[in-house]
Protein backbone atom coordinates (compact mmCIF):
# COMPACT_ATOMS: atom_id res chain seq x y z
CA UNK A 1 0.00 0.00 0.00
CA UNK A 2 2.68 2.35 0.72
CA UNK A 3 4.37 1.84 -2.19
CA UNK A 4 1.07 2.94 -4.25
CA UNK A 5 1.42 6.27 -2.08
CA UNK A 6 4.98 6.74 -3.62
CA UNK A 7 3.68 6.80 -6.47
CA UNK A 8 0.31 8.43 -6.51
CA UNK A 9 1.69 12.09 -6.96
CA UNK A 10 3.21 10.65 -9.84
CA UNK A 11 0.26 9.11 -11.38
CA UNK A 12 -2.25 12.33 -10.57
CA UNK A 13 0.42 14.45 -12.33
CA UNK A 14 0.16 12.24 -15.66
CA UNK A 15 -3.53 12.04 -15.63
CA UNK A 16 -3.72 15.79 -14.62
CA UNK A 17 -1.37 16.26 -18.09
CA UNK A 18 -3.02 14.17 -19.91
CA UNK A 19 -6.53 15.57 -19.45
CA UNK A 20 -5.59 19.04 -19.69
CA UNK A 21 -2.70 19.45 -22.26
CA UNK A 22 -2.49 16.46 -24.42
CA UNK A 23 -6.35 15.53 -25.08
CA UNK A 24 -7.17 18.68 -26.36
CA UNK A 25 -3.98 18.74 -28.90
CA UNK A 26 -5.34 15.53 -30.24
CA UNK A 27 -8.73 16.44 -30.56
CA UNK A 28 -7.21 19.63 -32.21
CA UNK A 29 -5.77 18.08 -34.52
CA UNK A 30 -8.52 15.62 -35.36
CA UNK A 31 -10.51 18.29 -36.11
CA UNK A 32 -7.78 20.33 -38.73
CA UNK A 33 -7.76 17.26 -40.30
CA UNK A 34 -11.45 16.70 -40.89
CA UNK A 35 -11.54 20.31 -42.03
CA UNK A 36 -8.59 19.87 -44.26
CA UNK A 37 -10.13 16.89 -46.18
CA UNK A 38 -13.61 18.90 -46.24
CA UNK A 39 -12.65 21.49 -48.16
CA UNK A 40 -13.64 21.48 -51.83
CA UNK A 41 -13.31 24.12 -54.92
CA UNK A 42 -14.84 27.63 -54.55
CA UNK A 43 -14.37 27.51 -50.38
CA UNK A 44 -13.31 31.00 -49.39
CA UNK A 45 -10.43 30.55 -46.75
CA UNK A 46 -8.07 32.60 -45.11
CA UNK A 47 -4.36 30.91 -44.60
CA UNK A 48 -2.26 31.25 -41.42
CA UNK A 49 -0.09 33.99 -42.73
CA UNK A 50 -3.48 36.12 -43.59
CA UNK A 51 -4.22 35.53 -47.42
CA UNK A 52 -7.46 35.66 -48.20
CA UNK A 53 -8.52 33.76 -51.15
CA UNK A 54 -10.76 31.35 -52.97
CA UNK A 55 -9.73 27.54 -53.41
CA UNK A 56 -9.72 27.14 -57.28
CA UNK A 57 -7.62 23.83 -57.27
CA UNK A 58 -7.41 20.98 -55.25
CA UNK A 59 -4.47 17.98 -54.91
CA UNK A 60 -3.70 15.31 -52.14
CA UNK A 61 -1.40 17.64 -49.86
CA UNK A 62 -1.76 21.12 -51.57
CA UNK A 63 -4.38 23.74 -52.93
CA UNK A 64 -3.86 26.59 -55.41
CA UNK A 65 -5.79 29.62 -54.60
CA UNK A 66 -7.00 32.83 -56.64
CA UNK A 67 -6.04 35.99 -54.38
CA UNK A 68 -6.60 39.88 -55.67
CA UNK A 69 -2.61 39.47 -56.95
CA UNK A 70 -2.71 36.23 -58.95
CA UNK A 71 -3.09 32.03 -57.99
CA UNK A 72 -0.80 30.77 -55.30
CA UNK A 73 -0.15 27.33 -54.66
CA UNK A 74 -0.47 26.72 -50.60
CA UNK A 75 0.01 23.57 -48.37
CA UNK A 76 -3.73 22.16 -47.21
CA UNK A 77 -2.01 22.65 -43.44
CA UNK A 78 -1.72 26.11 -43.85
CA UNK A 79 -4.83 27.40 -44.12
CA UNK A 80 -6.44 28.54 -40.83
CA UNK A 81 -9.50 26.67 -39.61
CA UNK A 82 -10.30 29.44 -37.12
CA UNK A 83 -10.22 32.23 -39.37
CA UNK A 84 -11.96 30.58 -42.38
CA UNK A 85 -14.63 29.56 -40.09
CA UNK A 86 -15.08 32.79 -38.84
CA UNK A 87 -15.17 33.98 -43.05
CA UNK A 88 -18.11 31.94 -43.78
CA UNK A 89 -19.83 33.70 -40.64
CA UNK A 90 -19.53 37.02 -41.71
Amino acid sequence: MQDLMKFAPYLLMFVVLYFFMIRPQQKRAKNEKEFESGLKVGDKIITKSGFHGKIVELAETSAIIETMSGKLKIERSAISMEMSAALKKA
